[in-house]
């Protein structure tokens, strides 16, 4: 099995706001980078679908080590999903992209690990970085359409 590592990361100005997100996927010395944006979301949202979007990138069962500042997703990724699932997601946020995210890390072996953010970490910079600028990006899109 591939041993891959997902760095992620997850912004939203506001909360909720414009969102954007960013996953390096890393294999041996290869780099992939997914990211992007969308209107209307929550850091947590953006947080999650990072991890979702990344593994989808993933063409066959991997061990994969996702790499976070979110405790939000670590945490639910280690400890809280398996209750969940067990109670139907009642009164859990978010529960159709958790639902996504349990499809896509089907197939792979995932454990979570949590760094602290704006760190110093050099994955994690990077996809705060990359995350921020598609938020804006969007953001500054939307603005355009309205003063257009």
């Amino acid at each position: 099995m591939k041993k891959i590592h997902l760095y992620s990361d997850g912004s939203s100005l506001g909360n909720p706001g414009f969102g954007g997100y960013c996953a390096i996927l890393k294999y041996k010395d290869h780099e992939k980078i997914i990211s992007g944006a969308l209107p209307d979301v929550t850091n947590n949202q953006m947080e999650l679908l990072a991890v979702i979007e990344g593994l989808k990138q993933l063409k066959e069962p991997c061990e994969v080590i996702v790499t976070s500042d979110s405790s939000y997703v670590v945490n639910a990724i280690n400890d809280w999903l398996a209750n969940w699932v067990r109670k139907n997601f009642k009164n859990v946020k978010n529960p159709e992209m958790w639902k996504t995210y349990l499809e896509v890390a089907k197939p792979h072996k995932i454990r979570a690990v949590w760094v602290r953010g704006h760190d110093g970490h050099e994955e994690n910079e990077k996809c705060d970085k990359i995350a921020r600028g598609e938020a804006e990006k969007l953001q500054k899109l939307h603005k355009e359409e309205d003063h257009g």
